[in-house]
């Protein structure tokens, strides 16, 4: 090979697309290699936030079964979901009333806690407890923004500081609940994914504080799970939205506009993830692996190279995936449209 031709080889773009294939390749085997499950839950205490359904309802039931005792936050300890861990559980289920947004359900939380337990003490906090919706930057009002960060991050940070020193006690975990839009930015989940961001970067500071106090943080990134959780209980039809918006953003957001964007997301939650095992079990081997991942990216085998390199990819290669979907060529045409 002569000199103009070494001089032309592309050697840069081979060694770093090599070491790119090489870093994926090597997440994926670190995310597939085993791990002992060695913590036992006899003698332990778990908190879960957010139990009256979905992952942590599933969730207290599997740590009650495998013998913790169990500290389920519920929204409504009257509820139906309530009074199912009630009655279906051993007597190391404990109900309790907690409201992750409110100051005074949280100190009431920690004084029943602390007065109740086990010798072992309390080995984790599970933060669960959120709330999704969707919506258009404009077709939200900023009490929207304040009441989805109140409960998905602003909660788990109120409950987080109550707890810490009992888990910092026992060299225990904090696990938070999260998603794959703390990282995926697409149409309508602004608010979400802002409330899921700010908890990631809370938890991951979280992690390298606790470090030194022998205390594990985990977070856990479920991707769609929408029939396997009580998400869609709350169903907005489009003219929910369309009574909200003024008239400047009704002329530019037009009715069939938002009746399709309406529809897409209703139904695009509706083929999730029927089976919340795969969350459970990630959320279990987080409590009581001996050394558990600091991510749990929790999707199809199919998505998960693509959802593993997204975060890593270039702003204009991820903003081009969602110009090229269909949902947003109908949105670009039909905006101002009659």
């Amino acid at each position: 090979m002569d000199n103009a031709a070494l001089t032309s080889f592309p050697f840069g773009r081979i060694i770093v697309s090599s070491v790119c294939a090489i870093f994926f390749l090597a997440l994926i085997l670190l995310s597939c290699r085993g791990r002992n499950q060695e913590v036992i839950g006899a003698g332990r205490a778990v908190l879960i936030t957010g139990c009256d359904s979905g992952f942590g309802h599933h969730l207290a039931r599997r740590l009650d079964a495998q013998g913790f005792v169990v500290f389920a936050g519920c929204l409504f300890p009257n509820g139906d979901g309530a009074q199912t861990l009630h009655r279906e559980s051993s007597s190391n289920m404990n109900i309790l009333k907690l409201d992750v947004t409110k100051d005074e359900d949280v100190t009431q939380t920690r004084t029943v806690v602390q007065s109740n337990l086990p010798e072992k003490g309390l080995w984790a906090v599970v933060n669960n407890a959120g709330i999704v919706d969707w919506s258009e930057t404009e077709w939200n009002t900023i009490d929207d923004y304040r009441i989805m960060a109140e409960v998905n991050l602003f909660g788990s940070i109120r409950t987080s500081i109550a707890f810490l020193p009992l888990v910092r006690a026992s060299k225990g975990r904090m696990v938070y609940v999260s998603s794959i839009f703390a990282f995926f930015n697409c149409l309508t989940m602004g608010a979400y994914s802002m409330s899921k961001r700010g908890l990631e970067a809370f938890a991951d500071c979280l992690r390298v504080e606790m470090a030194c106090f022998g205390v594990k943080v985990s977070i856990i990134q479920p991707g769609n799970f929408g029939p396997a959780t009580s998400i869609l209980r709350r169903r907005r039809t489009g003219t929910d939205i369309w009574e909200k918006l003024d008239r400047e953003r009704q002329q530019m957001f037009n009715r069939q506009y938002v009746d399709l964007a309406n529809n897409y997301h209703m139904s695009t939650c509706m083929t999730g993830n029927q089976d919340s095992s795969l969350v459970i079990d990630a959320m279990v081997d987080a409590l009581t692996a001996d050394r558990p991942k600091r991510r749990y990216l929790l999707v199809s085998k199919l998505d998960m190279l693509f959802f593993y390199s997204f975060p890593y990819l270039p702003t204009y290669v991820t903003d081009a995936v969602f110009y090229l979907s269909p949902m947003y060529n109908k949105r670009k045409a039909m905006l101002y449209s009659k």
